[in-house]
């Protein structure tokens, strides 16, 4: 959400950008979404601290989850899970909505432009935060609309695995396409390529 708007505020107000992002407001914004995320873990994590378990248990995950770890708790987890509800609701629901509204008016900035290199470049801004949402996003949208049954905890250990490992090393991948080094690099491998492949038809 916070770099939604870092690219709403750069691509909409270009010349205001220095001003706006203050490195107050940065600093700010960072230490804000990991307040928030530390305090949601510690609050969750205090409950579950409440609960009882008894005998052996195998948690039927491939990491400590917080609703497999509820469902072989002998306590009563209708507070833990309400709680889980809803610190995932709310998270989810305000960060896609300042995400939406700040691409919304991303797109709008973007059509009005004239000139098709401030739309590529408005674009590759983008381009890269877009992508790692989508990916983050869907699968965690994914992951809580599929039921929770016996059935569907395979779906939901694969699903898990894209949040978890896959978006998190892709992120660099991701963020690097944007810089020209690494541009040029991809595009002299590709050039390299094709000569070879010709020379073999002929």
């Amino acid at each position: 959400a916070v770099m939604a708007y870092d690219r709403f505020v750069a691509v909409c107000n270009p010349l205001l950008y220095t001003v706006v992002m203050s490195q107050k407001l940065c600093a700010m914004l960072v230490l804000g979404s990991y307040a928030w995320g530390v305090a949601c873990s510690l609050i969750l994590t205090c409950y579950v601290l409440k609960l009882s378990f008894h005998g052996f248990n195998t948690i039927n995950h491939f990491f400590c989850e917080s609703s497999s770890l509820l469902s072989l708790s002998c306590s009563d987890t209708f507070i833990n899970q309400l709680l889980l509800f809803i610190f995932a609701t709310f998270n989810e629901i305000s960060t896609l909505l300042i995400i939406l509204m700040s691409y919304v008016f991303i797109v709008v900035t973007i059509l009005k432009m004239r000139s098709a290199s401030g739309r590529r470049k408005a674009f590759s801004t983008c381009a890269s935060h877009l992508t790692a949402i989508t990916i983050f996003h869907g699968t965690v949208l994914f992951l809580y609309c599929v039921p929770n049954s016996k059935n569907s905890r395979h779906t939901v250990k694969v699903a898990s695995v894209f949040y978890t490992v896959v978006n998190p090393m892709l992120n660099p991948l991701i963020y690097s396409l944007r810089n020209k080094e690494v541009k040029d690099a991809i595009r002299k491998l590709m050039l390299k390529k094709i000569p070879f492949h010709s020379t073999n038809l002929k």
